[in-house]
């Protein structure tokens, strides 16, 4: 069999190209290589085709000469071609006539409202998987509380002493480092004025608040959600999860209600421990920088801040324990093919979980504020 061959020569402003042997689809694919990575020059005003020496030209090969053809612009580049046989060249004709004038179709992934409308698109194909995901699990807490014989008791006590008791020190550690530098700022700033004791009112209600619940939101999403999403990742990758539902196991009421119940109940105690140290480091700066003791500190802390704000925090924590939880275990789900896929997920389950919380909060702090509570 002869392959297909092609030679071109450049003559000042004219291209030749000389075509030989079968240009067919069986061997038309090297020189469509070698015509895609052909450069075009400015200079070239016509081009004369030779195909005398072309034994066999099929579609295959005739959409290889007009996609090469369709790179010029018609109205500056003349085309001429000779040696076509008579059959060639009506098939030739008729995909001219259709394709030639055609401008070559644009990439779509190069325009920015392709980029703009898949984003939406994939954005809402997630919301309603996850929503189902949301659903699916609700569902299984409702089979579990109309049979308590159901529920997971040993399960869920494990996830509260890993995502709680065991996540005390480093959110006790953080809540303190953010406790001090908040009052340290705070106390440069209000000494100027010789405002000192106001400074129990504005560690006491950022950190209580706002402070408090964020950064233990946040290291808790980072902590426990990528575990999550680990943890059912590789279950799912080795098949585990395929052999629970074979022997009849329900994998949401066994991996997925311990979790979110786990961290859900976990969180308010994980609040309250960090408003006590963020507070801690606060009472230090202040006894340090301005000279107001632990016993003042407090005494004004039970006289000018509402218990409100305690509980605003402590409020939002099952909230924040139930989204981490549901996108760690939602992400999980979705690892396929490799190991790859776990380290990407679980990447995915903890920048997701850390904006929905931090999203979620300032809308809280927003609403409430605008109710005057």
């Amino acid at each position: 069999m002869t392959q297909a061959k092609i030679t071109i020569d450049k003559d000042n402003t004219t291209l030749h190209i000389c075509s030989s042997g079968l240009w067919s689809h069986q061997s038309i694919n090297p020189i469509y290589q070698q015509l895609k990575q052909f450069k075009i020059s400015n200079t070239i005003s016509s081009i004369n085709w030779d195909f005398s020496a072309v034994e066999k030209l099929d579609t295959a090969g005739i959409m290889v000469i007009i996609e090469f053809m369709r790179r010029f612009d018609p109205s500056k580049v003349t085309f001429t071609y000779t040696g076509m046989q008579a059959d060639q060249q009506r098939l030739f004709l008729f995909y001219r006539k259709n394709y030639i004038n055609t401008p070559p179709i644009k990439d779509p992934t190069k325009t920015f409202f392709y980029h703009l409308g898949k984003g939406f698109t994939e954005f809402f194909r997630g919301f309603l998987i996850f929503s189902h995901f949301v659903g699916f699990s609700l569902y299984q807490l409702w089979l579990t509380i109309r049979h308590p014989s159901l529920f997971r008791l040993r399960s869920t006590l494990k996830q509260l002493d890993i995502s709680g008791f065991r996540a005390l020190p480093i959110v006790g550690l953080t809540s303190f480092l953010v406790g001090l530098v908040i009052a340290y700022q705070s106390a440069e700033q209000l000494k100027q004025f010789g405002a000192n004791i106001f400074i129990v009112e504005m560690v006491s209600i950022a950190v209580f608040r706002e402070l408090a619940p964020l950064i233990s939101a946040i290291v808790i999403a980072g902590r426990s959600a990528s575990a999550f999403t680990a943890e059912i990742g590789i279950m799912k990758i080795t098949e585990e999860i395929d052999a629970m539902k074979t022997m009849g196991f329900e994998p949401h009421r066994f991996l997925v209600l311990p979790r979110v119940l786990g961290l859900m109940l976990s969180m308010p105690l994980i609040v309250f421990f960090a408003d006590m140290m963020g507070m801690f480091g606060g009472m230090l700066i202040a006894q340090g920088q301005l000279g107001l003791t632990f016993a003042e500190f407090i005494a004004r802390m039970h006289t000018e801040v509402d218990l409100k704000h305690i509980m605003i925090g402590l409020i939002k924590a099952p909230f924040f324990g139930i989204i981490i939880a549901s996108i760690g275990c939602f992400r999980g789900f979705q690892v396929s093919g490799s190991t790859d896929s776990v380290g990407h997920y679980t990447t995915i389950s903890v920048v997701n979980a850390s904006f929905w919380v931090i999203a979620i909060n300032a809308l809280i702090s927003v609403v409430l504020t605008e109710v005057g509570i």
